[in-house]
């Protein structure tokens, strides 16, 4: 018999599951909808059918060794998904809880860039590494901070949320209903609208200017990227601007976590050379000279379509008890 592991990444529309080999194999994917699910109940309960009739189509070679989850929000040591503001419950949510009602196995949650930062040790670019920093850059920036090859969650489950610390004041609303937090600038949501200010020749650290005329909906960060990658000063400004920023706050995050590497993955992070070169110049300008030219920056080594599954089935693989 073969152990496979349940690995769930939970999104605000959809739902993926995937089982895990220890060798980090994926296989039998599947997905669900988050929206029709009107209680965390009925996803639960889902959830668990899904895995069920996937066990059961691998054929009776396989036994399920446990549930890994990765959640906006969640909380490692309470195994809940805490006013997550792209999904539709409000409050606290037990999931571990209401799936444990629905099978027998071991299952642990935690928020979905941790949970990503403990698949990049496990599967990716960090197995040899104890000490590193994983961010993720995409409609929002996550983090995980990695040492003692040991995730850090804080006294309440939440440490690593360097996408909110304020790198502009009085900047970008941002989601979490604070102005000038990181993610408002280096996200790919952060891209577009640095792109849009500069195109009305704005200042991009100022959080509100008008409607750019015609087209500002069709306007994404793929498209800027290929803007920049035509040449267009105006996309090439933008990723600078967004470099600049970034660079910065990775410096900061290096002055109290010393970590030998940073891996950056997602959308944003897959721009490659228009990125990485300067976000890594403006890092090491702003490091304290005892970490300059210590800190590794990199991409991520896990494969982005698989990736929030590997770390999801990764907190079963390398399970820390809460």
């Amino acid at each position: 018999m073969q152990e496979i592991v349940a690995g769930v990444d939970i999104g605000g529309t959809t739902v993926r599951i995937g089982m895990v080999t220890q060798e980090g194999r994926v296989f039998s994917h599947a997905c669900l909808h988050t929206r029709d699910y009107a209680q965390p109940a009925g996803l639960a309960k889902a959830v668990v059918e899904k895995i069920k009739a996937v066990l059961y189509d691998a054929g009776a070679g396989y036994v399920l060794r446990g549930i890994g989850i990765g959640a906006p929000n969640g909380n490692f040591y309470r195994g809940t998904i805490e006013y997550a503001p792209n999904l539709a419950w409000f409050g606290i949510i037990p999931f571990v809880e209401l799936v444990r009602r629905e099978i027998d196995v071991p299952c642990v949650l935690s928020n979905d860039a941790n949970a990503a930062a403990m698949g990049e040790m496990i599967f990716g670019g960090a197995r040899d590494m104890s000490e590193f920093l994983f961010v993720t850059l995409g409609t929002g920036l996550g983090s995980g901070i990695v040492t003692n090859r040991r995730l850090v969650y804080g006294h309440d489950g939440f440490a690593g949320e360097l996408g909110h610390v304020t790198v502009m004041p009085n900047g970008r609303l941002c989601g979490c209903g604070r102005t000038g937090c990181l993610e408002t600038y280096a996200s790919a949501p952060g891209l577009v609208k640095t792109y849009r200010e500069i195109r009305l020749r704005g200042n991009p650290s100022l959080g509100h200017r008008p409607a750019m005329p015609g087209g500002e909906d069709e306007i994404t960060a793929h498209g800027i990227f290929e803007k920049a990658s035509a040449g267009e000063a105006e996309a090439l400004e933008a990723f600078a601007f967004t470099a600049e920023i970034l660079g910065a706050a990775l410096a900061n995050a290096v002055a109290f976590t010393a970590p030998e590497a940073i891996f950056l993955f997602g959308g944003l992070a897959a721009s490659g050379d228009l990125l990485f070169p300067d976000v890594k110049r403006h890092m090491e300008t702003n490091l304290l000279n005892v970490y300059r030219n210590k800190v590794s920056l990199l991409p991520s080594g896990l494969p982005e379509n698989d990736a929030a599954l590997l770390g999801a089935a990764s907190l079963i693989w390398y399970k820390e008890e809460p």
